[in-house]
Formats: structure tokens, C-alpha cells, sequence
């Protein structure tokens, strides 16, 4: 029998549909959405994938019929192929206010689909998202793992509960990435599975829903995307990488932003005379994607290239924003840099604090490599000591009230 990965976000499911009628799990296609709402369908509970024809057409032209068909509660998979659907589920949903739980629904991307979830279903549904594996889901440890804190006494305690991990893994983790097919499978490879999970992406995703026509040419766009993963977005260089024009760009970036394919964390700002960063830094959610599309063919290729750094630092921030998101908690997340180029890679807001986190591809980082820290304008919030996140095995002081803390604990 499967063995069905545990994964830290299902507790968040199962609140939520306590609270609302409706759970939304959005995420990019084959994060394991489908595989975890049925892991944790309630008994009686139907399901039906609309990726069927027949369910679909049926969905499409009687929204009602549909769901009196399949009765509740009923999970529905891919509901951005039906989006007539969500107005027929407030109508239901509003027919038994005191009901919680009714209807599980996802989503592999966002385009038109959100705007008619926040739009009919307002006050009515939950939502989360998924990711692919974090580590720890990786390592088969997912439940209950909470989200990093910059707490000294819960750093502490997650570097003494966190399996030791040496460079050559962390590295292999990041040329891997978390497609729960890529590692649940003995001899899938990258080199085998993102070719087909490309196509399956380009052509059912962006070719359907974004009239995208020209697909070669988004192809190269996300190379050279991944060629920059980690840095300061300059739209004209991807453009011409791909030989399209700036906006259309722009346009395509968008696309893989709103499918979860990438991220882009925005700069952080506050009133001040100090000239700031205004362009965002760009992210893939998953270093094995871009890994294979930069066409970094092994681990240990990639640990001693030209793009180890800014690998690192994208599976870091990967791993910071898995850990919110699977415990349904927000994160306000920036990075600092100035005119004259002093950056802390990231900023983390909490409470009225921020705290700086810098990545760092050493085993042994020093205070100096936060000196960028010391001159954040923080307005009415209260700026705290930093951390160096790196690759030792060790969380040690820097002085200072400043802290190391392995990147393996994340």
C-alpha cells in the first residue's frame, strides 16, 4: 500500500473546516494537493475532479444539478475549470449557514479562479496554500512542525530537535527540490520529471487560461528566470533573454507569480531620506525547478557553481515561507538594500520588531556580516539583533545579541 506523506499543513485543513463551509487549497500543479484532501476526507464525504470531461461539462451547464448530484460534503478538485461552480456553492452553502465543512475545494492556479472565490464566497471559505515538500515533509517528520521563530529560546530548541545535516545533502535537497512525485518515486529524476511536468504546465495552465502563444519563448523566459533566481528582478534583461518585449515580460512573470511557480518578495520601505531598493527580488517556490531549468545536472555541480549563493538563499526563503503557510499564518517578509548596496537579505516583521536574517554559504559567519543591519530606518518598530543563517551545524552567539543558525534547521 501507498504510503501517503504526512503533511504539516493537514491540521489546517481540518480547523478550517470546523470554521467555515468551504476549504480552499490552492497551490501550483502537482504540490500534492489532491493526494492530501483525500488522505483527510471525512467518512461519506464524495469527490470528483473536474480534470474529467464528463464532470466538467455537467459543472458547466447545471451548477446546481451538479452539486444536488454529488450531495455534501463533497470535495471538488480543479475548480478553476468550472468556475460557474462557486456561485451555485454560496447558493448551497448559505442554505445551511450553521453547516461548517460542506465543501473542500482546489485549485492548481489562481487567474480568474480567486477573483470568483473572494467574489461569491466571501465570509464563506478558508483558504491555504501548498507548496511542494519542505524538508522536514521531505524527510518524512512534517507533523506538527512549527514555522521558524526568531525567538533565541525557539531557535534554540529547533536546532536541538533538527536531524544533522551535512553540506553535501543540504545541497542535494536544493537540486531536488519538493515535488512530491520527483522524491516519491525511486528512480524519478529531474532529467525524467520536469520535461513532462513543464508540458503538462505550459500547455494545461498557461496555454488554456492565459493566451500565452507563443510557448517557446515562455519556456526561455523561465530560464533566464532561473538563471536569476535570488536577485533583483530587471524585466528588460529576462526579455531580452527570451526575445520578447518588457511588457509582455512582465506579463509572464505575472503569470508564474500568480500560478505558484515564483515569488516576488518586495523591498522593504519606510519613510526615510535613505534612498531604498524599489524592485522586488525574484524566487522559485522550488529549487528543483529551477535547478533543472538553470541546467544544473548534479548536487555537486551545483554546490560549486557560479549560482550555489543564490540557491541557498532561495531554498531559505522557500523553507521560511512553507512554514507559514502550512501553519496558516501570514508572514510579512521583505529584504533591505540601499543606493549604495548594504543588504540584509531578509526582513521579518512581528510584533512591532524586525528582525534581519542574512544568508550565508559559510560555516563559519561573523558579526560583520550584519553590519548592514545596524543602519535599517525602522520607523516606529523596534529593531532587533540579527541572525546569520548558515551552514553550520551549530547555533552559536556572534556577540551583540546576534545569533548563527543552521540553514538545516529551517
Amino acid at each position: 500500500m501507498h504510503t501517503i506523506t504526512p503533511r504539516t499543513i493537514a491540521n489546517q485543513v481540518q480547523e478550517l473546516s470546523l470554521c467555515f463551509p468551504c476549504v480552499m487549497l490552492t497551490g501550483a500543479r502537482q504540490v500534492g494537493k489532491s493526494t492530501l484532501l483525500r488522505s483527510l476526507m471525512p467518512q461519506g464525504m464524495n469527490y470528483i475532479n473536474l480534470d474529467d470531461y464528463r464532470a466538467v461539462t455537467e459543472a458547466k451547464q447545471d451548477p446546481i444539478g451538479f452539486l444536488e448530484n454529488h450531495g455534501t460534503p463533497l470535495c471538488i478538485d480543479e475548480i478553476q475549470y468550472a468556475p460557474e461552480l462557486l456561485r451555485a456553492i454560496k447558493l448551497k452553502v448559505d442554505e445551511r449557514p450553521e453547516d461548517m465543512g460542506l465543501y473542500w475545494l482546489t485549485g492548481s492556479q489562481r487567474f480568474h479562479m480567486m477573483k470568483g472565490v473572494t467574489e461569491s464566497l466571501a465570509g464563506r471559505v478558508g483558504i491555504l496554500d501548498l507548496s511542494t515538500y519542505s524538508q522536514y515533509e521531505a524527510m518524512g517528520i512534517g507533523t506538527g512542525v512549527a514555522p521558524f521563530s526568531p525567538d533565541v529560546v525557539a531557535m534554540r530548541s529547533r536546532v536541538e530537535t533538527a536531524p544533522v545535516c551535512t553540506l553535501p545533502t543540504l545541497y542535494r535537497r536544493i537540486w531536488l527540490g519538493g515535488y512530491p512525485a520527483l522524491l516519491g518515486r525511486k528512480h524519478m529524476t529531474p532529467d525524467t520529471y520536469f520535461p513532462s511536468y513543464l508540458q503538462t504546465y505550459l500547455e494545461r495552465d498557461v496555454a488554456a487560461l492565459s493566451q500565452v502563444g507563443n510557448l517557446s519563448a515562455f519556456h526561455m523566459l523561465m530560464q533566464s528566470a532561473a538563471a536569476r533566481t535570488g536577485q533583483q528582478i530587471v524585466y528588460s534583461d529576462i526579455a531580452r533573454d527570451a526575445g520578447i518585449s518588457v511588457n509582455t515580460a512582465r506579463q509572464w512573470i505575472s503569470i508564474l507569480e500568480t500560478c505558484g511557480i515564483v515569488h516576488l518578495l518586495q523591498p522593504y520601505h519606510v519613510n526615510t531620506t535613505k534612498r531604498l531598493a524599489k524592485s522586488p527580488k525574484l524566487y522559485f517556490m522550488d529549487t528543483g525547478l529551477a535547478c533543472w531549468l538553470g541546467g544544473w545536472n548534479s548536487p555537486d555541480v551545483l554546490q560549486n557553481g557560479a549560482m550555489a549563493g543564490a540557491m541557498l538563499e532561495t531554498w531559505v526563503y522557500g523553507q521560511l515561507v512553507r512554514g507559514f503557510q502550512n501553519a496558516g499564518k501570514s508572514l510579512r517578509l521583505s529584504y533591505y538594500r540601499t543606493g549604495s548596496g548594504a543588504e540584509i537579505d531578509f526582513l521579518i516583521e512581528q510584533n512591532g520588531c524586525i528582525y534581519p536574517l542574512e544568508v550565508k554559504r559559510s560555516s563559519s559567519p561573523t558579526l560583520s556580516d550584519l553590519r548592514a543591519a545596524w543602519d535599517i530606518p525602522s520607523g516606529l518598530a523596534e529593531l532587533k539583533p540579527g541572525i546569520v543563517l548558515c551552514t553550520s551545524p551549530e547555533f552559536f552567539s556572534l556577540g551583540r545579541g546576534c545569533y548563527a543558525f543552521p540553514i538545516s534547521a529551517l
